[in-house]
C-alpha cells in the first residue's frame, strides 16, 4: 500500500481523530487523487510557520496539524528556557477556523505548562507583535493566512523580540515539529482546567490601549492634522479583516473627521465575499473603495489586508481628478521620505540612523538614504529580517532605526512592533496627506516631487503559479537552469553581477571576481543590470509560485512605464522557454 494510503487509513481508523474529520475523509474514499493531495506529505512547518487549505489530512490546516505544530513549539520553548513562568501571546484574524485554531494552540501550550494569553477577538498582526513584548512573552502565535483565498488558513510563530522567527529559533522549532511523527503525541487539556490553573488568560482592551498609545506618540506634525482634519477626506476598507476597529480608532483619536468606511467590506467575513482573494495589491480590492471615493471626492483610499499588516493606497491627482495607484515601493518611499525628512527638520537625524529595505525593494530607497546621508541596510525578503536588524541595533547600541519597508505594501514606523504594521501606516499616510495639504499639495504631488528629485524608478513583479507536486519540481528546475546557465543579458540589459543567495556568492560578470553576499542562505537569484535596472528570482514562501521582481529607472513616468513593461514581457518570455 502507498504511504499516503496508509496515512489516510490511519486517520480513518484511529479513535484519536474526531468523527467530523473521519466523515470528511470517508467522503473522498473513491478519489485517489484527492487522498494523495491530502496525505502525500505533511503540511510543512517552514520558516514562516504553516499555511495551507483548511481540511482533514496531513497536508491540510486542521486541529491536529495545529496541535502537532504547537507541541513542537512547546518542546522547543521548554528546551531553551528554564523559566517557570513562560508565556505565549496568541492572536487570530477573521478567517474560517481562526478562533478555534487559536484555542487548540493555547490548550496544547497549557498542557505543556506554558501560559497562553489569547486575544478575546480578532486583532491585527502588528498588535500581536506588540503584545509579545508588552507581556514579556517568549513567543507569539498568529492564526492568519494574510491575503490568501478564503479556503486557506495559517499559523505564524514569533519570538520574544516580537519578530517572526529567524535563525537559530526557526530551524530549532522546525526540527522539533518534524521530530513528532505521531499526531497523538500532542498534549492538550480542557479549557476550564487551563483557566483554573492560570495557564489560559483572555486579553484585549488593555493591550489595545497601549498599542494605540504607542502609535499616537509617533505623530510628527499634530498641528498639520489640526489644521486639515476637517478638510481631508479618507476612504478606508478593512477588506472584511482585522483593521476596521484599530485603524478607525487611531484616526478618530488624532482628530480626522472625514473617514468613510466601505460598508460592504466593513465587517469581518472569512468568505471575503466582495473579492476573489483579499489582497490590497489587487485592483479588485479597490473597486468599491474607489466608487465611494469618487462619490465623496476623497483625497485618498486606503485598504488593509485581513491581518492588517499591509496597506494598499490610491491617491487623488487634484489636477486631473484621477486616482493613482501607489505600489508598495511607491507608498514605502513616500512614507520613508516623509518620516526621514520631517525628523531631520524637527530634531535632526542621528549619525547612525538607518533605512532598511529588502533585496527585492526599489532602488529609490537607496537614493533616499543617500540624499539624507543615512545608512542603508539590505536584508532578505521577509519583514522578520528587518525586525532582526532592529534587535541587533538594540543589543549592540549601534544603529538607530528610522524606517523599514518591503515592496509588498509592508512597512514599520517606530519600534513598538517588529512586523509590518498597516495600522501605523494608515495613521502616517493620513498625517502626511494633512501635512502636504498645508503646503497646497496632494500625496500625488509629493510623489512626483520625489521622482524629480531621485529619478523615475519603477518596480514591478511577475509570477508564475505552478501547483501540486509537479509544480514544485518545475519551480526548482527554473532556478537550477538559471544557476547552471547564468544569463549575460536580460531584456536588453547587460548583467553586471549575479548574486546567488543559496551559494552565498556575488559574481562580477566582467572580472569574474566572486565575493560573499553576507546574508543568510536563501534560494534566491539576483541580477544587477545596466542603467540601474535589476531582476530577482525567488520561489514564494507561502504559495505555489515563482516570483520575478524587477526594476528600472526612467526619465519620465511614461518612459519608466514603457521600460518596465518591456522588461517584464522579456523576463516572462525567457522563463517560458524553460517550461
Amino acid at each position: 500500500m502507498e504511504a499516503y494510503r496508509k496515512a489516510y487509513e490511519e486517520w480513518l481508523s484511529n479513535p484519536y481523530f474526531d468523527e467530523a474529520t473521519k466523515a470528511e475523509l470517508k467522503a473522498i474514499e473513491n478519489d485517489d487523487n484527492e487522498i494523495k493531495e491530502r496525505f502525500y506529505t505533511e503540511l510543512e512547518f517552514g520558516t514562516a510557520g504553516l499555511r495551507g487549505v483548511i481540511g482533514a489530512g496531513t497536508n491540510r490546516m486542521n486541529q491536529y496539524v495545529v496541535q502537532k505544530a504547537t507541541q513542537g513549539l512547546a518542546n522547543y520553548i521548554n528546551k531553551v528556557s528554564d523559566s517557570q513562568t513562560k508565556c505565549v501571546a496568541i492572536a487570530f484574524d477573521s478567517r474560517h477556523m481562526s478562533p478555534e485554531f487559536a484555542d487548540f494552540a493555547a490548550l496544547t501550550l497549557a498542557a505543556n505548562g506554558i501560559k497562553a494569553y489569547v486575544f478575546e477577538s480578532l486583532r491585527p498582526t502588528p498588535e500581536l507583535s506588540f503584545a509579545v513584548r508588552e507581556l514579556g512573552c517568549i513567543a507569539g502565535i498568529n492564526i492568519t493566512a494574510s491575503h490568501n483565498p478564503p479556503e486557506y488558513n495559517g499559523y505564524k510563530v514569533y519570538w520574544e523580540d516580537g519578530a517572526q522567527i529567524t535563525p537559530p529559533h526557526d530551524t530549532g522549532i522546525m526540527d522539533e515539529v518534524k521530530a513528532i511523527t505521531d499526531y497523538t503525541a500532542a498534549k492538550t487539556m480542557e479549557k476550564d482546567a487551563a483557566i483554573a490553573a492560570g495557564l489560559y488568560e483572555v486579553i484585549g482592551g488593555k493591550i489595545d490601549d497601549a498599542f494605540i498609545g504607542c502609535l499616537k506618540k509617533l505623530v510628527l506634525h499634530p498641528e498639520a492634522i489640526a489644521q486639515e482634519s476637517k478638510n481631508l477626506k479618507i476612504v478606508y476598507t478593512p477588506l472584511h479583516g482585522t483593521g476596521n476597529i484599530p485603524a478607525r480608532r487611531v484616526l478618530k483619536e488624532l482628530g480626522f473627521e472625514n473617514v468613510y468606511v466601505v460598508p460592504q467590506q466593513e465587517l469581518p467575513d472569512g468568505d471575503f465575499p466582495t473579492v476573489s482573494y483579499p489582497n490590497p495589491e489587487a485592483d479588485e480590492a479597490f473597486e468599491l473603495g474607489l466608487k465611494l471615493a469618487k462619490e465623496i471626492d476623497a483625497d485618498l483610499v486606503l485598504a488593509t489586508d485581513p491581518d492588517a499588516d499591509r496597506l494598499g493606497v490610491r491617491v487623488k491627482d487634484a489636477k486631473t481628478g484621477e486616482y493613482h495607484t501607489l505600489t508598495g515601493n511607491m507608498s514605502g518611499c513616500l512614507l520613508a521620505d516623509y518620516e526621514i525628512s520631517q525628523k531631520k527638520a524637527l530634531q535632526g537625524l542621528p549619525e547612525d540612523g538607518v533605512l532598511i529595505k529588502t533585496i527585492v525593494t526599489t532602488n529609490m530607497a537607496d537614493a533616499i538614504a543617500k540624499y539624507y546621508g543615512t545608512g542603508l541596510v539590505e536584508v532578505l525578503t521577509g519583514f522578520k529580517y528587518i525586525g532582526q536588524q532592529i534587535l541587533g541595533f538594540e543589543q549592540s547600541g549601534k544603529g538607530t532605526y528610522l524606517f523599514g519597508f518591503e515592496e509588498s505594501y509592508g512597512c514599520l514606523i517606530g519600534t513598538h512592533a517588529r512586523d509590518k504594521d498597516a495600522i501605523v501606516a494608515v495613521m502616517a499616510l493620513a498625517e502626511a496627506a494633512a501635512f502636504y495639504k498645508t503646503q497646497g499639495k496632494t500625496l500625488w504631488d509629493a510623489m512626483i516631487d520625489m521622482y524629480e528629485r531621485y529619478g523615475y524608478y519603477k518596480d514591478d513583479i511577475k509570477s508564475i503559479t505552478l501547483k501540486g507536486i509537479e509544480g514544485l519540481q518545475k519551480i526548482q528546475d527554473i532556478l537550477n537552469t538559471l544557476r547552471q546557465n547564468p544569463p549575460t543579458e536580460i531584456g536588453g540589459y547587460k548583467v553586471l553581477s549575479a548574486r546567488d543567495y543559496k551559494a552565498d556568492t556575488i559574481k562580477d560578470i566582467a572580472t569574474g571576481e566572486v565575493k560573499p553576499t553576507g546574508l543568510p542562505n536563501s534560494n534566491v537569484l539576483y541580477y544587477d543590470l545596466t542603467d540601474d535596472a535589476w531582476l530577482c528570482v525567488r520561489p514564494s514562501g507561502t504559495e505555489p509560485k515563482v516570483k520575478f521582481y524587477y526594476g528600472i529607472k526612467g526619465t519620465s513616468l511614461e518612459d519608466a512605464d514603457a521600460k518596465s513593461a518591456a522588461l517584464g514581457e522579456q523576463v516572462l518570455a525567457m522563463i517560458n522557454k524553460m517550461l
